[in-house]
């Protein structure tokens, strides 16, 4: 049989979809105020960015994004609702991101080879540093899912 002449929909002719999962990680603000979102800072991209990383073979991805979160960051979190995926080339490869908010439910911070500082920042501070284009969209989505009753 020949089934599909184009292949499963999830190939790319420039090779297999590198599949990522990560958080928009957040937390109420000292005394339960405002919103808080955390950015990672990689010294390897020298960029801002919310916490994610490639799945391991077999991986489902919203273990992936909590486990990413707690390598990069250093805190737990408890998943909220899905975020839209971000898609972008890498070294001429397709690379998907699937997201979810976050809310961090505990853990403290200690730099690593991967992420040497992260910053807890309201909304506003956090889409002026972040430095993709596509992270401010997920920013954006994170904040119309926060705002929707």
């Amino acid at each position: 049989m020949s089934g599909d002449p184009h292949g499963p929909a999830n190939e790319d002719p420039r090779g297999p979809v590198i599949r990522a999962a990560g958080c928009v990680l957040w937390r109420r603000g000292p005394g339960g105020g405002s919103v808080e979102v955390c950015l990672v800072h990689r010294p390897r991209y020298d960029d801002w960015s919310f916490p994610k990383g490639k799945l391991k073979r077999g991986e489902d991805p919203r273990a992936a994004a909590v486990r990413e979160v707690l390598e990069e960051t250093g805190h737990h979190c408890a998943l909220g609702e899905p975020l839209p995926a971000s898609r972008y080339p890498v070294d001429g490869r397709p690379k998907e991101v699937a997201y979810w908010a976050a809310e961090a439910t505990g853990g403290s911070f200690t730099a690593n080879d991967e992420v040497d500082r992260i910053l807890w920042l309201a909304p506003d501070a956090a889409r002026a540093r972040l430095t993709q284009p596509r992270d401010v969209q997920q920013l954006t989505a994170f904040l119309d899912v926060l705002s929707t009753p």
